[in-house]
């Protein structure tokens, strides 16, 4: 059963980017350029499943999804699972209100001084540099507008 449910995923996966990548193509360059770069690999890594699949022996060991870490205790488990979340959400909220060109190098920099405990002078630099690769790739090249956030709206920064 698990084979044959892999199989048919994997077989509507591989089709749905195979549209994807056929429809996009008709779209002027700067249109088509996300859904390539997601479909592609996509379709390959779908393709690969299905002749995993087909070809691949099979084993009689079961799947492990959705089942806590054995090693540590599930306190523990919830705990970093709920740190991640408010991570996660912290960063959405930081996007909302300050805009992505703000909202990544500081949600970065606050990650890896108080998740990471790096210290000042790695968490700036590399903070700064991706920031840097982050404004060169999407402002500069590829010219995306990103919006402002609502705070900076609201009180006349945008």
């Amino acid at each position: 059963m698990h084979n044959r449910a892999s199989l048919l995923l994997a077989v509507a996966i591989a089709a749905l980017s195979a549209w994807a990548i056929f429809s996009a193509l008709a779209w002027p360059w700067k249109a088509k350029l996300f859904p390539l770069v997601i479909s592609i690999p996509l379709l390959c890594l779908a393709l690969a499943e299905v002749l995993w699949v087909l070809l691949g022996a099979t084993s009689g060991a079961r799947a492990a999804d959705f089942r806590l870490s054995e090693e540590h205790p599930p306190e523990v488990v919830r705990r970093r699972t709920l740190i991640a979340v408010a991570w996660i959400a912290g960063f959405f909220v930081l996007v909302l209100l300050l805009g992505f060109l703000v909202a990544v190098p500081l949600f970065v920099l606050a990650y890896l001084k108080l998740q990471g405990k790096e210290g000042w002078l790695f968490a700036i630099a590399f903070t700064a540099l991706l920031w840097a690769a982050f404004y060169g790739l999407f402002d500069e090249l590829l010219h995306l507008p990103f919006p402002s956030g609502w705070l900076l709206e609201w009180l006349g920064l945008a």
